[in-house]
């Protein structure tokens, strides 16, 4: 109802502990540009936590990518005071991301909180990820509150998708709030129900402390900030305290609440949501998942953690200048730390000398994590084109693992078999045959279809992982006129006939330029590559072939055409023979050079066959 009078004064005097009872734990979750960071914002300002004069949009992301592309990358906690009824309540606010690529970042926040606020854009309704992210609150027993954002807008339909929402969660279309995070309208209401329905966190307050860390980052100067929600017991400033999981032990130095900047408090309690510095610079000591407790005081057993993300996509990170390298492995480290779903592992190539294999949840992922190490740790780096992991088994039945193309075995493979996503695609039902036409071409299987209401289809389809992670989305959105929505969850394999093109100079294979890809598109992929590298590759003094093949068999090839140099200039007139000698002389010159020259590749044409469409796209952008 009314905001605590001086709230920002309140954050340099913060108590020990606040009570259970009057502690509201909740997130914000909703499908990408429905409104989140906005609605933030807005619950800032109403409960005074951000003076006016400091605030400006998007307040809690902190990343220049997110303020520049106007997308949450990562989650970012904050305590906001709001009273009810005479009561003061502290309401812990967990601002999550919309896109597909960032679902784990979201899992995790909701593992911090007992309720969720489920955000739908009044103009645009349910989308995939709205309806992603409430089955992950649904599991996590969360008490959901439906809320319509952005009624101001002109093409807003409240009543509609009031209907859609209640229909989808159960309860009345009277019970979805409406709200505009622009405008700020009817955000009080919903702080006061946020108080009403959400239940405040259950624990126990005098067992051994045990918290939970659900983010962490590396500042410069003080080493690890790890993020935790403690779930039993209390937490207090100056005690010795110990990661359970890997048994290290730390003085806390300092610790406190976000509200939204860092304040220092005298404790956290049971249900609390805080930071701990301990000064430790080993990035490895502070694991998403791991459970914090009282080293003189241990707790008996950890808590559950977080399921390990399984990595959708792999690609090669390499740095230009070679001598970069170990600082490529420090910024990998360092951003482990800020982004758990990263998983890398050094590899080396020979074309490109030593860098990681790097595992990401998605392409935007993918783009994300090259453009904040470029930026924040001033790197130059190439990123080859990304792939999924195959499971080639051999006919005497050994199994290998292949995440690059350099490790498809070659002999007799009995079968190979591919990642497939379960994906869910909403989109205006006239588009339902354009979405079928690309699902079909992409060797989708169609599982089911639901009208959630006269003009909007649910479609749900059995798609290979790779025939996705490029430009499936891109291409979805632009036969849909921009208002499909798409997610997908990897549900298995499947076997495929999948088979591994090589590109060979002059009869030489070059891992470095190989792929897997379904049979039917091998010969495509061979003239696009063959082509590529005959515009890359400079002439050399003798011929040379560009060939692409299958096995023992060829199925494209390009030739580049060898420099001449003009033997006859020196020929004025004369007999023939003497023009026709030198030019015999020069044709086994060329013959012999071709048994002994090796073919130049500068690095400039490795980098532009090897990198991804998306990054090629984006380097035009610059």
């Amino acid at each position: 109802m009314t905001p605590i009078p001086s709230a920002a004064n309140l954050t340099s005097i913060q108590p020990a502990a606040t009570a259970p009872e009057l502690l509201r734990n909740f997130c914000i979750i909703a499908h990408i540009d429905h409104g989140k960071s906005t609605l933030a914002d807005r619950m800032l300002q109403i409960t005074g936590v951000v003076e006016a004069r400091a605030m400006r949009a998007q307040y809690l992301d902190r990343m220049d990518i997110e303020r520049e592309r106007g997308i949450t990358i990562k989650s970012q906690a904050v305590r906001m005071p709001w009273e009810v009824d005479d009561t003061a309540y502290a309401l812990n606010m967990i601002d999550t991301p919309g896109h597909v690529d960032f679902t784990y970042e979201v899992s995790r926040s909701l593992a911090a909180c007992e309720g969720a606020v489920l955000l739908v854009d009044a103009a645009q309704g349910i989308e995939a990820q709205t309806l992603a992210n409430l089955y992950l609150a649904m599991e996590n027993e969360l008490q959901i509150i439906p809320v319509l954002n952005k009624i101001d807008l002109p093409a807003a339909q409240p009543e509609k998708y009031a209907e859609e929402i209640a229909g989808l969660v159960g309860g009345d279309p009277e019970d979805v709030l409406r709200v505009s995070g622009k405008t700020g309208v009817g955000v009080t209401e919903l702080l006061d129900r946020i108080v009403e329905l959400v239940p405040a966190p259950q624990g126990d307050p005098t067992a051994p402390a045990r918290a939970m860390i659900f983010d962490s980052v590396y500042d410069t100067y003080r080493g690890v900030v790890t993020y935790v929600r403690v779930i039993d017991g209390q937490l207090n400033p100056r005690e010795r305290i110990a990661m359970m999981s890997t048994r290290a032990v730390h003085d806390l130095l300092e610790i406190g609440v976000s509200s939204p900047e860092p304040s220092p408090t005298k404790g956290l309690g049971v249900g609390e949501v805080g930071y701990l510095i301990t000064g430790v610079k080993d990035v490895r000591q502070s694991k998403v998942g791991d459970t914090v407790t009282n080293s003189a005081k241990p707790a008996a057993e950890a808590l559950g953690g977080y399921s390990d993300p399984k990595p959708m996509v792999f690609s090669g990170l390499y740095p230009i200048d070679g001598s970069d390298y170990p600082v490529l492995r420090d910024a990998l480290d360092r951003l482990k730390l800020n982004d758990a779903a990263l998983v890398y592992e050094p590899e080396t190539s020979v074309a490109l000398g030593f860098g990681f294999r790097v595992g990401y949840l998605g392409l935007l992922h993918l783009e994300i994590v090259r453009e904040r190490l470029e930026r924040e740790f001033d790197l130059d780096l190439i990123s080859t084109a990304p792939n999924v992991i195959y499971e080639v088994t051999m006919e005497d039945k050994t199994v290998i693992q292949v995440t690059n193309p350099s490790e498809f075995p070659g002999g007799k493979i009995g079968e190979v078999r591919e990642p497939v996503v379960k994906a869910t695609i909403l989109a205006p039902s006239e588009f339902i045959g354009a979405v079928m036409e690309l699902c079909q071409t992409r060797r989708g299987d169609l599982q089911g279809m639901d009208y959630l209401s006269a003009d909007r289809v649910e479609m749900r389809y059995m798609l290979p992982l790779a025939e996705i992670v490029f430009d499936f989305f891109d291409q979805l959105k632009s036969k849909t006129r921009g208002y499909a929505s798409l997610d997908y969850d990897v549900v298995g394999d499947q076997a495929a006939a999948l088979v591994k093109v090589d590109i060979l100079l002059q009869g030489e294979q070059v891992d470095a330029f190989s792929a897997i890809v379904h049979k039917d598109n091998a010969y495509a992929y061979g003239v696009m590559m063959a082509g590529k590298l005959k515009g890359l590759i400079p002439r050399q003094q003798f011929e040379v072939p560009i060939q692409a093949a299958v096995g023992a068999r060829v199925i494209a090839r390009e030739t580049i055409r060898a420099i001449r140099k003009d033997v006859l200039a020196k020929c004025y007139g004369g007999d023939i023979s003497r023009k026709r000698k030198l030019l015999e002389k020069q044709k086994e010159g060329k013959k012999r050079m071709k048994t002994i020259g090796q073919v130049e590749v500068p690095k400039d044409a490795f980098i532009a066959a090897l990198t991804s469409e998306q990054t090629e796209t984006r380097e035009k952008k610059k």
